[in-house]
């Protein structure tokens, strides 16, 4: 027990620690609000205060816990039919990306993670949305993209954002379709770091001093979505997501 605190204590005193609290902090009410946020602003930011392969875990194993705290209430106004097929699709192509994850260079990954992040911001500030039909064979398509990212980066949402939000269904069932696909994928997605051996005792240590931050903003966020208009916290969120993805890019 004593070697075990001596070796965390200068990780809980490392200034990225109380860096990567306000980012969770903001990405859980974020994901609490909108059913997304988790995995687009924390991947980026972890992965420039620690490295993509000590961060990303740390995140994975986050999002899990989330997916589960929001399942129960999002499952009945979710639609099915569409998000399921997106999520097997995604369970199965994330241990292939995850081999990007595992082998790529660190420092190459984290500026992908900035730069896919950024794009990704512009796109939605843009209004830019997939406005065709949704046929399975293209359900599978962009699940597979989004595991095949899940895996390399941690992040699943982008592709699969852009496709669920283009529909004419209210807020509440877009939200929905977002929380039961991210929680599809969740438990598959902390299999690869896990076996890959990026899951150790910094990751725990962080861990630890994370999730509880993550576990009290989402139901704020949650409580938000019930109050806050969307015109209001749409621009907030773009801001961040262009912030987190340029500090990973540029920092």
């Amino acid at each position: 027990m004593t070697a075990w605190i001596d070796a965390a204590t200068p990780l809980l005193l490392d200034w990225r620690l109380a860096g990567a609290v306000l980012a969770t902090a903001i990405a859980g009410i974020m994901r609490g609000y909108s059913g997304f946020g988790t995995a687009v602003i924390l991947a980026p930011v972890y992965s420039l205060l620690w490295g993509p392969r000590a961060g990303i875990p740390v995140m994975l194993l986050m999002e899990l816990v989330v997916s589960v705290q929001l399942l129960p209430g999002a499952i009945k106004d979710a639609d099915r039919r569409v998000v399921l097929p997106l999520g097997g699709a995604a369970a199965v192509a994330t241990p292939l990306g995850a081999w990007i994850l595992l082998s790529a260079d660190g420092e190459s990954l984290r500026r992908f993670i900035g730069g896919f992040v950024l794009v990704f911001g512009l796109l939605l500030m843009s209004g830019w949305r997939y406005h065709g039909s949704r046929p399975l064979p293209l359900n599978l398509a962009v699940g597979t993209a989004a595991g095949l990212l899940k895996g390399a980066t941690g992040m699943s949402g982008p592709p699969v954002i852009l496709y669920l939000l283009a529909g004419l269904e209210e807020a509440k069932r877009h939200r929905a379709n977002l929380i039961l696909f991210f929680a599809t994928i969740a438990v598959i997605s902390v299999f690869p770091p896990l076996f890959g051996g990026l899951i150790d005792l910094p990751v725990l240590v962080r861990l630890a001093v994370l999730l509880p931050v993550m576990a009290l903003s989402v139901p704020i966020g949650a409580r938000l979505f019930r109050v806050v208009p969307d015109r209001l916290y749409r621009p907030f969120a773009m801001a961040v997501l262009l912030v987190a993805g340029g500090l990973a890019l540029f920092g």
